[in-house]
């Protein structure tokens, strides 16, 4: 027989901890449970994990300021977008359609031309270019070069001069705003063409460290091509470059571009149309249309990144941060608690202006004294 002392029972010892661990786990897995349930009753599964959102309703967050509230609560009542956009291929339509809507944009225009700042149209190596001379000149060995937004398509003309007004008037510097060639006559390469060619020009009369490249939204996008295509081409990276919203990934495979679509009311309407007429049939993939496929590991400069938790191309500019980062790249990422696309329009929010100054910021520490 067996000593009942040294015999080992053959279930262990229920001690308290062991009872308490079992009962918190038991307790995860019913929690974990009931999300899932949860989870499954608020949207349907449709092969390979797609989500089918129920609708819902997303009211105007109080965590913004109150003139940011009242653009959103505004920009919301506003009609749906009119006809669908014309084919690709019908240039007179487009033609037609660009000319209505930049009409649209004359007041704003108006109120950029107001600014302290002097504007004159040039060429430069070729490309049409707006130069703005700030009434006060605080920094004259630098040069700022904008590219304008509007899905590379609108905005060009007098909207340029207004946005080399502006850009000269808070930088305190000279602004180089280029006109650059768009659809539907002149679809990629001709829009970063010009704005390598303006880029040639400025660095015969300023140091490329002294040089920063900004853009919006489609601008953002030439603003990071023409970096990339800068560098290869084995000319000096400018000191700085600023991409506001940008479409990093023409291929539309970013996230927000679903989940913020509707959510966003700068840009209801998917860009499918607006990149087909720009690229003309060109590779998706190609950096110099979809910059987040460049090798930034051969060179980029400092990058200022912003966007918004509403806008549908925060996924693109996020990637295109971490693309950055990953490739041992300086850049910043800043991102604005409710804000769509670009910015919350042309009204006197204060996160609008905090753009600006978190972007002037950053200029000065990379085109300061060196």
């Amino acid at each position: 027989m067996s000593d009942d002392r040294n015999e080992q029972p053959l279930v262990p010892a229920l001690g308290r901890r062991t009872l308490v661990g079992g009962a918190v786990k038991l307790a995860t897995v019913a929690a974990a449970s009931s999300l899932f349930e949860a989870s499954a009753a608020l949207a349907e599964v449709d092969p390979p994990g797609a989500l089918r959102v129920p609708a819902q309703l997303i009211p105007v967050p109080r965590s913004i300021s109150p003139e940011a509230q009242a653009f959103l609560a505004q920009a919301a009542k506003m009609p749906a977008p009119a006809a669908a956009e014309p084919a690709v291929t019908d240039k007179a339509a487009w033609r037609a359609r660009v000319a209505a809507m930049d009409k649209m944009f004359d007041p704003m225009i108006d109120r950029l031309l107001a600014n302290p700042a002097k504007v004159e149209r040039k060429t430069l190596g070729g490309a049409n270019v707006c130069v703005g001379t700030p009434d006060t000149m605080r920094h004259p060995d630098r040069a700022r070069m904008t590219i304008h937004g509007g899905a590379w398509t609108l905005l060009g003309g007098r909207y340029v001069m207004g946005e080399a007004a502006e850009a000269a008037a808070e930088a305190g510097c000279t602004a180089f705003a280029v006109d650059y060639r768009m659809p539907p006559d002149f679809p990629f390469p001709a829009g970063l063409d010009d704005c390598v060619a303006a880029y040639r020009e400025i660095i015969k009369a300023f140091d490329p460290k002294k040089v920063v490249i900004s853009g919006p939204s489609a601008g953002a996008n030439l603003c990071a091509a023409v970096t990339l295509k800068i560098r290869d081409l084995g000319l000096p990276l400018p000191g700085a470059v600023g991409m506001m919203s940008i479409p990093a990934d023409l291929t539309s495979a970013g996230d927000t571009l679903n989940t913020n679509r509707g959510v966003d009311v700068m840009l209801p309407r998917p860009l499918d149309t607006a990149i087909a007429l720009y690229a003309g049939g060109h590779d998706l993939t190609d950096p110099y249309l979809s910059p987040l496929f460049g090798d930034f590991a051969k060179g980029f400069p400092p990058a200022f990144l912003q966007s918004g938790t509403r806008d549908v191309l925060l996924s693109d500019t996020v990637r295109m941060h971490r693309k950055l980062v990953s490739a041992g790249m300086e850049a910043e990422l800043h991102v604005w608690e409710a804000m769509p696309h670009a910015s919350f329009g042309q009204s006197a929010a204060p996160e609008n202006r905090e753009v600006h100054t978190q972007f002037l910021k950053f200029i000065d520490r990379h085109l300061g004294p060196r």
